[in-house]
């Protein structure tokens, strides 16, 4: 039998009350079906409109997960004398943040080319593609042709606004060319990587896409994707020199050591490219190897002091390119170094842009299998073994080690090249530890491979109060063309 309620006096009062017009009761300024009361467009054109950003600098750290930022700030803490879980990066003191979801059209866990286009074009799509949407069909010219997208890069030069690209990777990896090209096929780096079958077809390479843009500076790695094989290059052509054609073009410096780029003109658009290939992980620097190759900070550096003076402001992405490959290494400490470099070029931005005409945006495009596991004591060297707390107890003590009597380290994979035989009989050796150690992984993979949960979004200038909740990925170039005004 369905309970029925009485009426009584106190609850007739009750309802009465209710029934009453809102304004009548409260001082709501809206009523129940939104329409706004007299004086609330006057009250409303007197508030303070949001500041529009004159400059919008987007980090993006390539795989740098929820994980990979706590085991950042403990590292860099370590580093620094202290215990490290106190320790603070720079991003974080910022006071906007947001959850974002990182998915591409067609796949559950992303890569860099469908995510980065989403944050550059305001629109998700498949995995592997640049600059197309999703229904484009990958590795097929005419479809990619036929299925373009916004570049954010584009509408920031047909504003006359300053453009920089900077990271760490190949200047025509997945992420800086989401900025400036589109591709049916992240791969298409040059015009060797693009199969015999659709060549021809009207598709352009992705090197040949950034010399034919319009933009201040780009630096990074990838010289390979310029030269021909008189550089072990991409280009089918021997002798062809994109950077070559591109300086008589612009009338730009090319360089290719960090002094170089420290002395080009300033009054002249700047490429340059530092490796063949990615450039080299800090971890990995030596007097012999990657020593004349400026850091991310350098480079950071510099893009901004080549951007600041643009009176219609610009727009800066970074990019921390090799969190992500010392992950699929399998190797935290490289991923680590590079992040904690990736912290200083931020702290730089922070420093040398005014927080009041200056988004600061930091992100990562996906994550990584990467955790950080068992009971460690506070203060344990983060690269290393799982020591208990002393009075952590029998059960913590007793996770210490695994069922096969090893111990094991506090960052682990959950797949990747570190993952050990079981068939050998001959069980499972103690992990490595320290900076250039391989961590053991569970499921062996040839590389280890993205994550899919979301990755946080850090905001701090003009705009970021647009950073809160969680968002979708493609959000973010929402935030980006607001804070300019565009919208």
């Amino acid at each position: 039998m369905i309970p029925r309620f009485r009426s009584t006096p106190a609850l007739a009062a009750t309802l009465a009350l209710a029934a009453l017009p809102l304004g009548a009761c409260s001082t709501t300024t809206y009523n129940t079906y939104g329409a706004e009361p007299a004086g609330a467009s006057q009250a409303a054109s007197q508030a303070p409109q949001p500041k529009r950003a004159k400059n919008v600098i987007l980090f993006i750290g390539d795989g740098m997960g929820v994980s990979t930022v706590t085991a950042a700030r403990i590292y860099a803490g370590q580093k620094l004398g202290k215990l490290g879980e106190e320790h603070v990066l720079p991003f974080e003191t910022f006071d906007n943040v947001a959850l974002v979801k990182t998915y591409n059209t067609n796949a559950q866990v992303a890569d860099s080319a469908g995510t980065a286009t989403a944050m550059h074009s305001g629109e998700k799509t498949k995995i592997g593609v640049v600059g197309v949407s999703s229904k484009v069909t990958r590795g097929d010219c005419a479809s990619g042709l036929a299925n373009p997208l916004p570049l954010l890069g584009e509408q920031v030069k047909e504003r006359g606004m300053g453009l920089g690209i900077v990271s760490t990777a190949r200047i025509t990896h997945a992420t800086p060319a989401s900025v400036y090209a589109r591709s049916a096929d992240r791969n298409w780096e040059a015009d060797f990587s693009i199969p015999e079958d659709q060549r021809g077809k009207g598709c352009e390479d992705i090197a040949s896409q950034l010399v034919n843009s319009e933009w201040d500076l780009a630096l990074g790695g990838g010289a390979g994707a310029f030269f021909g094989t008189e550089l072990d290059g991409g280009r089918l052509d021997p002798q062809e020199n994109l950077t070559a054609e591109w300086a008589a073009r612009t009338g730009g410096s090319v360089v290719s050591t960090a002094a170089e780029m420290a002395a080009a003109p300033m009054d002249k658009p700047l490429l340059g490219l530092f490796s063949g290939s990615h450039m080299t992980y800090m971890a990995e620097k030596t007097a012999e190897k990657g020593a004349s190759e400026p850091t991310l900070t350098e480079m950071t550096s510099t893009a901004i002091a080549r951007l600041k003076d643009d009176p219609q402001g610009y727009y800066l992405m970074v990019e921390s390119g090799r969190i992500d490959h010392g992950h699929h290494a399998g190797k935290a400490g490289l991923a680590l170094e590079e992040a904690v470099e990736f912290a200083n070029a931020i702290q730089y931005a922070i420093d040398n842009t005014n927080p009041d005409e200056t988004l600061i945006l930091v992100t990562a495009d996906h994550s990584h299998v990467f955790t950080i596991s068992g009971y460690p004591r506070r203060g344990n060297d983060i690269l290393g073994l799982v020591v208990p707390p002393s009075d952590g107890g029998s059960e913590v003590a007793e996770a210490t080690l695994a069922k096969d009597g090893q111990p094991y380290t506090t960052l682990g994979y959950w797949n990747g090249p570190g993952a050990l035989a079981t068939d050998t009989g001959e069980g499972r050796p103690a992990p490595q530890t320290g900076v250039n150690a391989r961590q053991q992984a569970a499921i062996p993979t040839s590389s280890e491979t993205h994550a899919g949960e979301d990755v946080a979004l850090y905001a701090q200038g003009p705009g970021a109060e647009r950073a809160r909740g969680v968002i979708e990925q493609n959000l973010i170039y929402d935030i980006i063309v607001k804070a300019f005004g565009w919208e």
